[in-house]
């Protein structure tokens, strides 16, 4: 008797305490009774019916993630091997989510492996419309594309695609040294036009600078020719008027006006002498040479004259 009354106090202790239900934070529990579905538990301490109803499953509503390594083909029949994160979680806490995502497959053993082919067939159909060489720019174009063909599907699972990074893209491996050479040859190329235009540039500039510097000097060299032509006419013209003058006063007192050219003879003679190195210069010396380079020089300055009366 005693014996009975143990054991019926040992049924009657673990009836009540399987009455007592812990659900963790994050995490939503499944009841069912006898298999078909009953009701929700939310996180925390509660209550069943104890040996009527059982906890079908346990689902987290926590974010979860799950690396993925699969193979491609693009268009053009190079290999791509993709190595992605996929991070995904239920919908929403909605009793009809929770029962998608609890009776939609049998474990969360085959909810993973319908979830991982899915996505990779999603980016091998995507990246068999593409050539190789543009694969590897348009990692969000496939992130985009596989979000809104899995989106869909997800939602009719209870689940919601997070994100997807496409981590690591890689190619056969003498597809990546062809790559690498093209690359290496283009960085080349850019660096020879970079170069050609650096030097058409600078030769450019030169040859501006150079041509500035032709200008101002035929500018300045114009410049001065003209004030030198200026200085020798305006002392040529003071000479003609001094001799002009001193001939005039010369004959106002009868006197010789030879006199005048012979004295300009001589001191050129004497110029010549001391600035010379050495040239031969010949000197008309005689008194008809003399006369006529005077009446040039007095015809000259009554041209001039004449010229600047008018000019007035």
């Amino acid at each position: 008797m005693a014996y009975s009354f143990y054991i019926f106090l040992f049924v009657a202790v673990v009836i009540l305490l399987s009455s007592f239900v812990t659900v963790k934070q994050g995490t939503i529990a499944v009841i069912t009774i006898f298999g078909k579905y009953r009701r929700l538990l939310s996180p925390g301490l509660s209550l069943k019916i104890p040996l009527i109803e059982a906890i079908h499953s346990r689902i987290s509503i926590q974010n979860r993630s799950v690396e993925l390594s699969f193979q491609a083909v693009t268009q053009d029949q190079a290999n791509v091997y993709f190595k992605a994160m996929l991070l995904y979680s239920v919908i929403n806490h909605d009793e009809e989510t929770i029962k998608n995502v609890a009776f939609k497959f049998v474990d969360s053993t085959n909810l993973m492996q319908a979830l991982i082919r899915t996505i990779e067939g999603s980016i091998r159909a995507y990246v068999a419309t593409q050539k190789q060489a543009n694969v590897l720019a348009q990692r969000n174009e496939i992130v985009e594309h596989v979000k809104h063909q899995i989106d869909q599907v997800l939602e009719t699972w209870g689940y919601h695609l997070q994100d997807l990074q496409l981590n690591d893209i890689t190619f056969d491996e003498e597809i990546m040294r062809s790559m690498s050479r093209v690359v290496a040859s283009n960085n080349l190329k850019a660096a020879a036009e970079n170069e050609g235009q650096a030097l058409l540039i600078t030769k450019t500039k030169g040859a501006e600078a150079d041509g500035n510097a032709i200008k101002i000097a035929a500018a300045a060299e114009r410049e001065a020719a003209q004030l030198r032509g200026q200085g020798i006419a305006l002392f040529r013209a003071e000479v003609a008027h001094g001799m002009t003058k001193a001939a005039q006063e010369m004959e106002e007192a009868n006197l010789d006006i030879s006199v005048i050219l012979f004295t300009m003879w001589t001191e050129s003679i004497k110029q010549f002498a001391e600035n010379s190195e050495g040239n031969v210069i010949f000197l008309d010396g005689s008194t008809e040479g003399m006369n006529r380079t005077m009446k040039e020089m007095m015809a000259m300055q009554m041209q001039k004259e004449t010229q600047n009366k008018s000019g007035k």
